[in-house]
């Protein structure tokens, strides 16, 4: 399963507190259709049916069935990007 590490948590959370929603909102990780091997991130309301949700404190991710089968065994992390946004960044467990 997909790990976060520290930083990919606060980003989460951070980016959840800052988007209008509810307590039960989370970043969904959902594989794009034209262009294989991709994922595509988005700040959903509520998990869709079939996807995987992990809850850690600060951060909730749903992952669309998919995209939990590529991310396994992956972890997501997160740093400063250009002009104050987030980068997400992939790699190996």
């Amino acid at each position: 399963m997909l790990t976060l590490t520290d930083n990919a948590r606060v980003a989460i959370g951070t980016m959840l507190a800052e988007a209008p929603g509810s307590d039960s909102s989370g970043l969904r990780i959902a594989a794009m259709d034209d262009a294989p091997g991709s994922v595509g991130l988005s700040i959903v309301e509520t998990p869709s049916e079939g996807d995987t949700v992990i809850d850690q404190p600060g951060a909730r991710v749903f992952l669309e069935s998919s995209a939990a089968a590529v991310l396994d065994r992956m972890v997501l992390d997160a740093r400063p990007g250009d002009a104050g946004a987030v980068e997400f960044r992939l790699g190996p467990q």
